[in-house]
């Protein structure tokens, strides 16, 4: 009980904010202490909180307002943006093409180490060391299919 007591009263006091008063004295010679006791050759120093963000009214903050884009700003053609737009698409539907490539072989050789069995490995801890780095490029392929999807659809 008494144990509880003291913890209880240690947090109730640890809790209560401190407060002192600081002072900055500066002697003749330029010489700068701090004290918590001030005299007529001391300056009171301020630590005062933040003030708090004003409550919220219910409305909405605006955005910012866009700046406008400089005269000198490259602008691209319509046409040449379309045109880049159709190499991207281009360019990422044969990254997938190759990326499920990669992922269909890589299913197939964790396949075939699943199927052998190798002396040595009477701890099926080893079977699964070994086939870890397998099913590590497996999951590598599906993220980066993943991945080829998801920019496949910003595409314009």
């Amino acid at each position: 009980m008494t144990r509880l007591l003291l913890a209880a009263s240690t947090l109730f006091f640890a809790a209560m904010p401190a407060h002192a008063d600081i002072f900055k004295c500066v002697s003749a010679d330029g010489h700068v202490t701090y004290s918590n006791m001030g005299d007529k050759h001391c300056k009171r120093l301020s630590f005062d909180t933040p003030a708090a963000p004003p409550a919220a009214t219910g409305t909405p903050a605006k955005p910012a307002a866009r700046a406008p884009t400089p005269q000198n700003f490259p602008k691209v053609d319509e046409s040449a943006q379309r045109a880049r737009d159709g190499d991207r698409k281009r360019i990422l539907e044969g990254e997938l093409d190759t990326e499920q490539k990669n992922l269909d072989q890589a299913k197939k050789d964790l396949a075939d180490q699943e199927a052998v069995r190798y002396g040595n490995e009477r701890n099926y801890q080893k079977v699964l060391d070994r086939l870890q780095p397998f099913k590590d490029r497996v999951a590598l392929h599906e993220r980066n299919i993943e991945a080829i999807r998801a920019e496949l659809t910003r595409v314009r």
